[in-house]
């Protein structure tokens, strides 16, 4: 491993852990950044899969309260999804997963884009189990077929009137759980293998540390800087994926 190797994969492993400790959701995106460059997407998916779900972990914690004032809401999310993930795999067989990442994407930026630049922000306050289920469902079949199960989710709970906690006690959950499925599937897939589980031991230091000091901001945002925040990630999440993708198409002609 040269030096540049290790300084790239050491940059993803915190970064990733950074913005899940602070927004609980992301790791995959901004690790994957870095490890794109050095490895192969296979293994680079598979690793940022499980920081995922480990750098979740602090973040679980730190909202435990909300979460257990709020089960139901939770599994009105989670069930949906855990049925949905399977779904979203089988599809690629039908579907491009090229093609949902932009439209997601370009539903991502456009959402951050517009309520980037509102005085007021969104703030539903009406209980809507129904569309809860749909908004899981949706973020689960995205998880399998894309690698996206945070974006709707994320975007549907900046739009109520909900505490940061709660917000959050909502989405770490979720992203746990999903992701820890996907990480089941993968290995069932033979995606572990000796050398991706040696890079997993080396990142899972730096992506805890990081993840710990992104919790420790986390607590010190207001409600209305927390949804601002998750607000920007999701414009440049979005807009990461369109530069990505299209970078794809435009290599392929």
């Amino acid at each position: 491993m040269t030096l540049d190797f290790l300084l790239l994969f050491g940059l993803g492993a915190a970064a990733g852990g950074f913005v899940n400790g602070l927004a609980g959701f992301g790791t995959a995106l901004f690790a994957l950044a870095f490890w794109l460059e050095i490895l192969p997407p296979a293994q680079a998916v598979a690793i940022s899969a499980v920081m995922s779900v480990t750098s979740g972990l602090p973040g679980l914690w730190a909202v435990r309260e909300a979460i257990s004032r709020q089960p139901r809401r939770i599994l009105r999310f989670v069930l949906p999804a855990l049925v949905a993930v399977p779904l979203g795999v089988l599809s690629l067989q039908y579907v491009e997963a090229g093609w949902l990442k932009l439209v997601i994407g370009g539903f991502m930026g456009l959402y951050g884009l517009f309520f980037a630049f509102r005085r007021t922000l969104p703030a539903l306050d009406l209980r809507m189990p129904v569309a809860d289920m749909a908004v899981g469902f949706s973020g689960g079949f995205l998880g399998g077929a894309a690698s996206l199960s945070g974006a709707l989710p994320t975007m549907w709970c900046t739009l109520h009137a909900w505490t940061r906690q709660e917000q959050r006690g909502v989405m770490q959950p979720f992203n746990v759980t999903i992701l820890g499925a996907t990480v089941v599937l993968l290995a069932l897939q033979g995606a572990y293998t000796a050398e991706t589980l040696l890079l997993i031991a080396g990142a899972l230091p730096v992506t805890m540390l990081a993840a710990q000091v992104g919790v420790r901001l986390f607590a010190r945002l207001t409600d209305a800087q927390f949804k601002r925040l998750l607000i920007l990630l999701l414009f440049v999440s979005g807009a990461s994926i369109l530069v990505q993708e299209l970078g794809k198409a435009l290599m392929a002609l």
